[in-house]
């Protein structure tokens, strides 16, 4: 069996034998329990990703005063993260974002229909919704918190929909803007469909 990565001594087994790690060069405790978390982005990095998803996220506000919608509903705020900090996931891929919004929004209107506004009905939505989008092959996380919502606060689907899909096509839309801006950028999106 091989592995990519050299594997880290067992700090309980290195007191014994000529073989053992001496204490001074056995990992922290801290760094162990960090494990291979993503290294932390550069300040440009940073600040471009931030900056490209709170634009994205104002424009949906903007879009919503101008409609007198509520626009900026909370699983697109994690959308943009996703997009916008994540580009390379399966999960930020337009596809995902776009499809998955509306299959958590087609779960959470059908649930409703069977059980309004409880708690269990919105669990339902969220598990019928990470279902569809596995199926479909849509991972996106978001989604599920778009079922809930729907359930919860029953809001119109003529009206919710429609916002729904232009929205997500917007964060889809400046996440390839924003990809393209600083040259040292991942490209967005990995693949569209």
């Amino acid at each position: 069996m091989s592995t990519d990565i050299a594997p880290h001594p067992d700090p309980a087994s290195a007191g014994t034998g000529s073989a053992a790690v001496p204490r001074s060069r056995r990992r922290p405790r801290l760094a162990r329990m960090a494990g291979r978390a993503p290294a932390r982005p550069t300040p440009a990095t940073a600040a471009h990703n931030v900056s490209a998803a709170t634009a994205a996220l104002l424009a949906l506000v903007a879009i919503g005063a101008a409609l007198h919608e509520p626009v900026l509903i909370p699983p697109l705020a994690a959308s943009a993260a996703l997009v916008h900090c994540a580009p390379a996931l399966p999960l930020a891929q337009p596809r995902s974002v776009v499809v998955g919004h509306l299959l958590g929004a087609a779960a959470g209107y059908g649930v409703a229909l069977a059980a309004h506004g409880s708690a269990w009905a919105a669990a339902l939505a969220a598990g019928v919704t990470i279902a569809l989008t596995t199926l479909a092959r849509t991972p996106h996380s978001p989604a599920c918190a778009t079922a809930v919502v729907i359930v919860l606060q029953e809001p119109a689907p003529g009206r919710l929909v429609p916002l729904l899909f232009g929205s997500t096509v917007l964060l889809v839309l400046t996440a390839y803007a924003a990809s393209r801006v600083r040259r040292a950028a991942p490209r967005y999106p990995a693949y569209w469909w």
